[in-house]
């Protein structure tokens, strides 16, 4: 198995644990939040893809699909174009709503964005720096670890609360 191919598995176990956290969800459930607080389905989801969507795009050196295909528009989100959700509160949180069909969609777009990436990657690709700010410098592997590792904590956390949904 080579490093892409190794990286296209990866990938597509997120992938798989996005919809399970999100199919078949009313709006309302998506956006249920425990004890009033907490992070709700719709948001783990929407901010995972949005984390995802802007590091694979950076390392890419591609425009994020959010803004390069309109899905900032499609939510309508009463936030800033560039918001991840890196950082948000408790009232940032209670306004990201969606429904499952627009969260599936916009993740399955950055994820073919990043398999697109990633297929074409060698082990010769993988150290390159692609993140300065941080010491040691962060390299192009670290970087795709740690969105699949985030990703599939916060796809966690959101199967997590669909189990406690009333």
């Amino acid at each position: 198995m080579t490093s892409a191919q190794l990286l296209i598995d990866a990938f597509g176990r997120v992938r798989e644990e996005v919809h399970h956290a999100v199919d078949g969800l009313t709006e309302d459930q998506l956006g249920y939040r425990i004890d009033g607080q907490g992070n709700s389905i719709a948001w783990l989801v929407w901010h995972l893809t949005r984390i995802q969507d802007d590091h694979i795009a950076g390392a890419a050196g591609l425009e994020q699909v959010w803004t390069a295909e309109g899905w900032g528009a499609r939510f309508g989100l009463p936030l800033d174009e560039t918001d991840t959700g890196y950082g948000h509160n408790d009232h940032q949180v209670s306004r990201v709503r969606a429904k499952a069909e627009l969260l599936t969609a916009y993740y399955d777009a950055v994820h073919q964005k990043t398999i697109d990436f990633v297929g074409a990657l060698t082990d010769d690709d993988l150290p390159r720096i692609v993140d300065r700010s941080w010491d040691p410098p962060v390299t192009l592997a670290v970087r795709l670890i740690s969105v699949i590792s985030d990703d599939l904590q916060h796809a966690g956390q959101a199967a997590f609360v669909r189990g406690l949904l009333p």
